[in-house]
């Protein structure tokens, strides 16, 4: 019972603190954001921090892997038996949600690629490498099959991660322009199906 409720205390710790990093990591950049500024967003003691993450580098490292994990569990389910219509819609959808619902976190992975992607070297070249070169040999089986138009699949996949991210990378701008203070759900409904259709008939598919 100790035990679960050790674990118990310290998950909702870890979230707080990720939660609060995530805020400090936009508005200050990584060479901006102390530990402590990062506790007191947490409203956690800076040793309390400290306990669970031994320095800002093992935090900013531990935000860049959850908001990787997010995505992965988003996106990473394309298969073969999905047909490229349902994959896109499923790709397009996944990734304006996630871009609405957690803007921070796709900011803060803006920001460490323009500043040389230092923390991700090792993640770019292997894992997401791969990953990239697993999906686009599904879209070219579609492709050979007939399924699809013939488009450059790897092209695709950067042009859906583009546009759904600037949602998210841009909201202030975007939002300014709309005359809103924040997205709505029909907002997320609404430009789901305005990019998965646009998509579709850049692809030769029909929604």
């Amino acid at each position: 019972m100790q035990k679960k409720q050790h674990k118990t205390i310290r998950a909702k710790s870890v979230e707080k603190i990720l939660a609060a990093a995530q805020g400090e990591f936009v508005s200050q950049g990584y060479k901006g954001a102390t530990v402590q500024s990062i506790a007191d967003q947490a409203q956690l003691p800076k040793a309390n921090v400290l306990y669970y993450f031994k320095n800002k580098e093992n935090i900013y490292h531990a935000v860049l892997e959850q908001t990787l994990n997010m995505w992965d569990d988003g996106i990473g389910d394309i298969v073969p038996e999905d047909g490229p219509k349902l994959a896109i819609e499923k790709f397009v959808r996944a990734k304006i949600t996630m871009s609405f619902k957690n803007p921070q976190a796709s900011k803060i992975y803006a920001m460490e690629i323009i500043q040389g992607a230092q923390h991700l070297q090792d993640f770019a070249r292997t894992y997401q490498r791969q990953w990239v070169t697993e999906k686009a040999k599904i879209f070219q089986h579609w492709i050979n099959n007939g399924e699809m138009q013939c488009v450059d699949p790897v092209n695709l996949i950067f042009l859906i991660w583009s546009t759904t991210q600037h949602y998210a990378d841009f909201d202030n701008q975007i939002l300014t322009i709309m005359g809103n203070s924040h997205y709505e759900q029909n907002d997320i409904e609404h430009i789901t199906a305005f990019l998965t259709d646009f998509i579709l008939r850049g692809c030769g598919l029909k929604q």
